[in-house]
Formats: structure tokens, C-alpha cells, sequence
């Protein structure tokens, strides 16, 4: 559980990236930043985020606002089925 939840941590931070570059689309001079999600020895995820010398690409953003929320649908049906596997096996228990 701890991977979900240091990739929904990392997904939280490239959404804020993501915006970050949205809400700048306009401002001159702005780089945007880009993000990769990168996976730590120890089974962590975390976002790495670094600046570009390119303004903001609004249909790389909006494409990466799919990926975001897939990545957060992923983490929380993990969850929900390890939380359904230690309540069955709770069950079985009692």
C-alpha cells in the first residue's frame, strides 16, 4: 500500500505542475515545467519535475491531465482491493 500512496503523492505533484503550466499559458516569458514519475530502489514513486526553455503546450498539458487522473484511478482501485482482501480475510477469521 505504500507504493499507492507515494504514487498518488507523486500524481498530486504533477497535477500541480500540470496546472502550474496551464495557468501561465499566457505569461511571457514562462518555461513550463515537465514531470516524470520515477520509480526509487524502494519501491517509491516520485515526481521529478524540471524546467523547460519552451512555453506551455496546451495539448501536451490536457493529454497529461488523462494520464494524472488514470494514474490516480489506478492507485485507489489497488486500495480498495487490498481493503476488500483484508476484510475477507478478517472474516474468514472470525
Amino acid at each position: 500500500m505504500q507504493v499507492n500512496v507515494s504514487s498518488m503523492g507523486a500524481h498530486t505533484d504533477f497535477l500541480a505542475s500540470n496546472a502550474n503550466n496551464i495557468a501561465n499559458v499566457n505569461t511571457n516569458p514562462f518555461n513550463a515545467n515537465q514531470v516524470v514519475l520515477d520509480n526509487s530502489a524502494q519501491g517509491n514513486v516520485k515526481a521529478v519535475v524540471s524546467s523547460t526553455n519552451s512555453p506551455t503546450e496546451l495539448s501536451r498539458e490536457l493529454t497529461d491531465q488523462i494520464v494524472i487522473e488514470n494514474g490516480f484511478d489506478a492507485q485507489i482501485r489497488s486500495i480498495k482491493t487490498e481493503d476488500e482482501m483484508v476484510g475477507t480475510l478478517l472474516d474468514m477469521h472470525a
